[in-house]
């Protein structure tokens, strides 16, 4: 059951990432103001995640691919569950609404952003099949 295995060892990756997303998002805020320090700290966030995936959750897949050019496919096989997260976020409010409506849209847009990012990192980054 290495999938289960993979996935709970992605998750746990992904709260050290939103670690290091927060604290790269209030150390850079006062600086480069919320929009700016948001993208300065997902890029932050996802080579961290890169890192600990590839050493970590899917060292036994790891491709013959250059550094670099994994650590580009990875930056962007990202951004589509951040896309999906945030649009879950938006139709959970727009459907329900009231004051747990955001909690929610959070909860869940986590959870869809997640499935996404896990299932691309295995089959589009950490692919065995890469290999020499």
């Amino acid at each position: 059951m290495r999938i289960g295995r993979e996935f709970v060892s992605f998750a746990v990756v992904g709260v050290a990432g939103l670690g290091v997303d927060l604290a790269v998002l209030y150390l850079l805020a006062p600086y480069l103001g919320w929009y700016v320090a948001r993208l300065v700290s997902f890029i932050a966030a996802a080579t961290a995640t890169w890192a600990l995936n590839r050493r970590f959750t899917f060292a036994h897949r790891r491709s013959d691919k250059s550094l670099a050019r994994e650590y580009g496919h990875y930056l962007l096989t990202m951004i589509g569950g951040a896309l999906v997260n945030y649009v879950v976020y938006v139709l959970t409010l727009q459907w329900l609404g009231g004051e747990l409506a955001p909690a929610l849209g959070v909860a869940l847009g986590s959870l869809a952003g997640l499935a996404v990012n896990f299932l691309s990192a295995r089959q589009l980054v950490f692919r065995p099949g890469d290999k020499p």
